[in-house]
C-alpha cells in the first residue's frame, strides 16, 4: 500500500512531466512557426499535435 505523501509525491512528479512535455510542444511549434515566416515553406506534418491546457 502507499502511503499518502508518497501519493502526493508520485502524483507531483507526474504532473511536472505532463508539463515539461507540453511546454517542449509549444517550444517545437513556436520554432516551427519561426522557420515557416523565415523560409516561406509549409513543415506541417500528418498528425499535428495539439493540445488543450
Amino acid at each position: 500500500m502507499i502511503s499518502n505523501s508518497e501519493m502526493i509525491r508520485i502524483r507531483r512528479q507526474m504532473q511536472r512531466r505532463i508539463r515539461d512535455v507540453v511546454a517542449e510542444r509549444r517550444r517545437a511549434r513556436m520554432m516551427e512557426a519561426h522557420h515557416t515566416d523565415l523560409t516561406g515553406e509549409s513543415t506541417e506534418t500528418d498528425t499535428p499535435l495539439t493540445s488543450t491546457v
